[in-house]
């Protein structure tokens, strides 16, 4: 797979060197139960978390930007500092990595333009607020969107950033990272990169392939 060699050959050192890339540290994910969700966050409210369980705690995450059109091309978050000796694309229950043909991938669809990673617990916190805002507020609910996302990436002037990190509950920890996703709607492949005792040192979505 392509794919799978060039995330390998980008990510597995501990920085990016390649001139049409520009990364960023944007900040720390928190994840309660380690179990980690990478969604569409407003279409795909009941995405299923990867089969690979990850620590707990709160971890950086970066983005990796092309520089040519200033895209969200790669998001990743950083576990720990080992040295990566593998690399897996990343799959939920039910998906066999055998099972793929050629250039095929297992990912998510995004419809919204909208990319994120959050908890399964930060999920159910997401899910249980777009309900409660729906019984609230019933024929004036504009959608989470709306309601929930929009403020944090536009206000009057136009376009505040291209990501946020948000709190569904604020009693609870967890933390939805949702930024801009390469250049809008598409289906999206993530990749884990593995230490040699086989703990996930890092993963990484791609959006746009970056190659030269």
């Amino acid at each position: 797979m392509k794919h799978i060699e060039n995330i390998s050959r980008l990510f597995t050192k501990d920085f990016v060197e390649n001139p049409l890339i520009e990364s960023f540290e944007v900040g720390d994910i928190h994840l309660p139960s380690g179990h980690l969700v990478a969604c569409d966050p407003v279409i795909t409210s009941d995405m299923v978390p990867f089969n690979t369980v990850f620590p707990k705690g709160s971890f950086p995450v970066l983005l990796h930007k092309e520089k040519e059109s200033n895209c969200v091309a790669y998001a990743e978050i950083r576990f720990g500092s080992s040295a990566i000796t593998s690399w897996k694309m990343a799959t939920t229950a039910g998906q066999e990595l055998k099972e793929l043909k050629g250039e095929e991938i297992f990912g998510y669809p995004v419809e919204s333009g909208m990319g994120s990673f959050m908890d399964l617990e930060t999920q159910d916190c997401l899910n249980h607020l777009e309900n409660t805002l729906y019984h609230r507020k019933g024929a004036d609910f504009m959608g989470i969107y709306e309601e929930f996302f929009h403020d944090h990436f536009f206000d009057e002037n136009g376009a505040i950033d291209q990501y946020a990190f948000l709190k569904p509950n604020d009693e609870r920890g967890g933390t939805v990272f949702a930024f801009e996703a390469g250049y809008g709607e598409g289906f999206y492949a993530s990749y884990i990169g593995f230490s040699g005792d086989n703990r996930p040192v890092k993963i990484v979505t791609e959006f746009i392939e970056v190659t030269g």
